[in-house]
């Protein structure tokens, strides 16, 4: 697998909308870097049982909260049910590995994360989209903090099973 793109320290000293992507795009290539190299097999190797984590778990999971909060919160398009979890089966995106199409999953995800940055470009940081179930507006502020929040400490769980994998520590 190779990266979404090179891996972009975030700029030191930016305006808030170039800074806030620029972390999101160092955490989503993070991941990237965390699976680069693996078979199929490694990326669906289990941490410790009972969990069900594993990389491509969370290539899945990313994926589906990349969807979630830029194509049905910000945008407000009715997506259904996830790629990977529904009703019936909400954790599929970690479960559900063992017989995936591993290839399809990443270009899945990176597709995902193409539409995320797509749907954010050129809006303002204060522009609101809505959670349907709560009934309450969100900024596409709060939704790239959150997405750098929820890449960083999945990025850990990333660290960990690379780590349980290969051996390999380290950025």
């Amino acid at each position: 697998m190779t990266e979404l793109e090179p891996r972009v320290d975030p700029p030191m000293a930016a305006d808030e909308t170039p800074t806030l992507n620029a972390w999101l795009d160092y955490h989503r290539n993070t991941l990237a870097l965390k699976c680069q190299g693996l078979t199929d097999d490694q990326l669906r190797l289990r941490s410790v049982p009972p969990s069900t984590l594993s990389l491509l778990g969370l290539v899945r999971h990313m994926a589906e909260v990349e969807r979630y909060w830029f194509q049905s919160i910000l945008l407000g398009e009715e997506i259904g049910t996830g790629h990977f979890c529904g009703p019936d089966n909400p954790d599929g995106d970690f479960d559900d590995v063992d017989t995936a199409d591993v290839a399809a999953d990443l270009a899945l995800w990176r597709a995902e994360v193409e539409a995320s940055r797509v749907a954010a470009a050129g809006l303002s940081l204060d522009t609101f989209g809505m959670k349907p179930r709560r009934g309450e507006e969100v900024t596409l502020r709060w939704i790239l903090v959150h997405m750098v929040e929820e890449y960083a400490r999945h990025n850990g769980h990333a660290d960990l099973l690379r780590e349980l994998v290969d051996g390999s520590t380290g950025e």
